[in-house]
């Protein structure tokens, strides 16, 4: 899979909802099958995964793994999220098998009415972007995970990924 280069930094201004909380992504504890589908080069590309989260640190944060396989070799992602119970921010550390790094600078952000929305100032081809990561769990179900980049400050928004989750019994 074509890998884009971001360079994280941190976003200015992020304000917590009021009912955010440290439960915000219990509805992602568990292992899931994961229906993805990625905009590569103008084109939609699906595939499946799988995704494995627990919680750690008496809940105030947890743990995710993402296991995929692409272009024939298998890829393993792990996500540590921590909440912050004063500003109630998630602070999400994203690091891969691909880069073998942890982001210096995570993507901040809260919950409010089950959608969660994280947000990263980037760097895409060259051109400083605005990235959101949504997470959507108002069908626990079939939680919903989107990344969409903005050129102009939140305005408007490409979306380029999204993840349909299946529990696995």
């Amino acid at each position: 899979m074509e890998q884009t280069l971001l360079t994280k930094t941190k976003v200015d201004g992020i304000k917590s909802s009021t009912t955010s909380s440290q439960n915000d992504f219990d509805f992602l504890v568990g292992k899931w099958k994961v229906n993805n589908r990625r905009l590569k080069n103008d084109e939609w590309v699906e595939f499946e995964s799988e995704l494995h989260m627990r919680k750690t640190i008496g809940g105030l944060g947890n743990v995710e793994n993402y296991y995929a396989t692409f272009d024939g070799k298998p890829f393993e992602g792990q996500a540590v999220r921590l909440f912050n119970p004063t500003t109630k921010l998630w602070t999400v550390y994203w690091m891969d098998s691909t880069n073998a790094t942890m982001d210096e600078h995570p993507v901040t952000g809260s919950f409010e009415n089950n959608i969660g929305k994280l947000y990263a100032n980037d760097t895409v081809d060259g051109k400083p972007v605005v990235v959101l990561y949504q997470w959507d769990a108002t069908n626990p179900e079939h939680p919903k995970w989107s990344q969409a980049t903005s050129e102009d400050n939140g305005k408007t928004w490409s979306w380029n990924w999204e993840m349909i989750l299946t529990k696995i019994a």
